[in-house]
């Protein structure tokens, strides 16, 4: 069976978000084992998860969490992941899959994913960084005469195609790989900007994981752009910015927000989302936050029907009873978290010329 979809990384996110999509949606008729999984990484969760994969084995997805008011419990048994190889041991099988059998490319390498490694060469038999493996594989493509391929970056990180796209280019040019794979890589394969939104709160051993109901994939349209699965979680969307602040200035924001709070009043290690949201003065100080200081920025954008609705659903996530979200891991990289939420929201009032006060997030960039 062929491997149309090669996915670098292992991670509980994919498996509970774009795998079981591909699963119950996917566009060639049943997703069962269409799912190659790369392995980049020497972790050795990782490399567990690919002994599994390699299997081609069902994994559960437990969805446990609330829907308005009503409690979800259930468990999904998900097939699509056939085959899983580690590039570091076999990246032969890793470049076969590549270049004979792949037409979607899926990834989501983590914090430090698209690092460049200045000793990555284009002889060198497996490269460090994700960039560099990209741009490896698609010469070797490219040189085959394979069809360019659309890539799906997963990281949460803005305009993740375009981003990916720019690093791959770059390694391209420095390896001096020649104009016409420069122009096959930037004009005729598709690097496609997409969100994705979904807590996913523990693993499950050997592979899988514990998630809450709500779950959005926004991908950014583009000419020629086919999905490898349609699902009513995925939008295809020509305003995937709308999608991105909604995110960022919202549920991004209420957790940076929580965490200032939490650290002013002692950081207790113990804490978790779900309790403070059950302390009455916390939960209405963060709605009359964003009632008062993020809701107008919204109503100025247009977004105003949608950015309560939004809320609501936010609200219930950071209630989910079966969610240990913790606020020692929302603090990490707390100051730079700030100033891209808190800073950023105040940038766009003060860009759409939205004449608010905003003291408690301007407060908080101060300290």
């Amino acid at each position: 069976m062929p491997f149309p979809i090669l996915q670098f990384g292992t991670s509980r996110f994919l498996q509970a978000h774009f795998d079981l999509f591909v699963d119950q949606g996917f566009v060639e008729g049943a997703g069962q084992g269409r799912i190659a999984v790369v392995q980049t990484t020497s972790s050795p969760d990782s490399a567990r998860r690919l002994a599994f994969f390699a299997a081609g084995k069902p994994y559960a997805v437990r969805v446990r969490g609330l829907e308005g008011e009503k409690l979800i419990d259930t468990q999904l048994s998900v097939g699509s992941i056939g085959h899983g190889v580690d590039a570091n041991a076999n990246w032969a099988e890793v470049e076969r899959l590549f270049v004979e059998e792949a037409r979607w490319i899926v990834s989501n390498t983590g914090d430090r994913g698209y690092e460049l490694d200045e000793a990555d060469a284009v002889d060198a038999a497996v490269p460090r960084c994700f960039p560099a493996k990209l741009a490896k594989l698609l010469y070797a493509r490219f040189r085959a005469g394979g069809a360019p391929l659309t890539l799906f970056p997963c990281e949460l990180i803005e305009e993740n195609g375009d981003k990916l796209r720019a690093l791959v280019l770059q390694v391209a040019r420095r390896w001096r790989l020649g104009d016409p794979f420069e122009r096959w890589l930037e004009e005729e394969c598709l690097w496609i900007n997409s969100l994705v939104d979904r807590i996913v709160s523990e693993p499950l051993e050997p592979a899988g994981a514990v998630a809450e109901p709500y779950a959005l994939w926004a991908v950014g349209e583009k000419y020629g752009l086919v999905m490898p699965c349609a699902h009513p979680d995925i939008v295809v969307t020509d305003d995937l910015e709308r999608y991105v602040r909604l995110k960022l200035f919202i549920l991004n924001l209420g957790h940076t927000y929580l965490a200032e709070g939490w650290a002013a009043r002692g950081g207790d290690p113990k804490a978790l989302t779900r309790g403070l949201l059950a302390d009455p003065a916390i939960r209405d100080d963060l709605e009359d936050l964003y009632e008062r200081e993020v809701q107008p920025v919204f109503d100025a954008l247009g977004l105003g029907p949608a950015a309560r609705d939004y809320r609501a659903s936010v609200m219930t996530r950071f209630r989910n009873p079966f969610l240990d979200h913790w606020l020692t891991d929302i603090h990490r990289n707390h100051v730079a978290k700030k100033q891209r939420r808190f800073g950023g929201l105040i940038a766009l009032a003060h860009q759409y010329g939205v004449a608010i006060a905003q003291p408690r997030l301007t407060a908080a960039l101060a300290e």
